[in-house]
């Protein structure tokens, strides 16, 4: 009888988070909330919270709640737990790649996969439901160069438009390669702002990222405005372009062609979709 009212109460205590708008909760925060019960009770009656689908662990001693209109996914959508998940983890944090992208109406369809960039030490991929998140690890989250998107549980840190240009091309292995970012950045140039692309924001870039951006920017998506701006700027910086091939694993040939102003051997033929 006193398991069954230890149930009750934790039942009560979540849907009681639900109507104040929250959607997830520590173990700790859950032991906190009842200190006359053990953690092996809290658990436990956790887990079955677990098993009806009330609740579900995406990270040891972190839960979120699934809502009855969430009940037959049985998870949330990233974009929903992200934000309270990363300060739960204390962590700095944004989303990028083609989930930044496509909040501004620049990818071609929606995402399989999250990518989100933070910090120091790596974090595993968090797999749960059908739901995958990939973290990439970098060695400074600049606020600066950030932007927050109200989502309906609250906001959400995503990359500029620059930023996420130049993300796409450093990390354009984990979306398909290339061709795609450059159909990506047809579409997201008309986002991005010449003045936000200054010598504060490219020494936070790679130069080999800068270059192959600088590339695709001019000869491929035929932006020269905006690849004379980027080059410009990063004269003043005196950065200096060491000769590297447009894709990094690709073929490495001295009869293969080298663009002299970003010093990029082309290496690969870029199709845009």
């Amino acid at each position: 009888m006193e398991i069954q009212v230890i149930h009750k109460r934790l039942d009560d205590w979540v849907n009681d988070l639900i109507s104040e708008g929250k959607i997830s909760f520590s173990l700790r925060q859950a032991i906190e909330a009842f200190p006359k019960l053990s953690e092996i009770a809290v658990k436990s009656s956790l887990k079955r919270l677990s098993v009806k689908g009330n609740v579900i662990s995406i990270y040891k001693g972190y839960y979120l709640i699934i809502p009855p209109q969430y009940a037959s996914r049985g998870i949330l959508s990233p974009t929903m737990f992200l934000d309270a998940f990363m300060k739960f983890l204390k962590r700095p944090y944004y989303v990028g790649l083609l989930n930044a992208a496509a909040f501004y109406g620049a990818a071609h369809q929606q995402p399989q996969e999250f990518f989100v960039l933070t910090n120091f030490p790596v974090l595993r991929p968090t797999v749960k439901k059908g739901i995958k998140v990939n973290y990439i690890s970098k060695s400074k989250i600049l606020d600066e160069y950030l932007q927050n998107r109200k989502t309906e549980t609250g906001y959400l840190k995503i990359s500029s438009p620059e930023l996420t240009a130049a993300d796409l091309v450093q990390f354009e292995k984990r979306i398909g390669g290339l061709s795609r970012v450059a159909t990506v950045l047809s579409e997201l140039i008309e986002e991005m702002k010449p003045e936000k692309i200054n010598k504060s924001f490219l020494k936070q870039i790679p130069a080999t990222t800068i270059q192959r951006l600088g590339y695709l920017l001019e000869k491929v998506v035929k932006q020269k405005e905006m690849a004379d701006h980027l080059y410009s700027e990063s004269v003043k910086l005196n950065l200096r372009f060491l000769r590297i091939p447009l894709k990094a694993s690709g073929k490495k040939s001295k009869k293969l062609p080298v663009d002299e102003r970003w010093n990029v051997v082309v290496n690969i033929e870029i199709e845009m979709d």
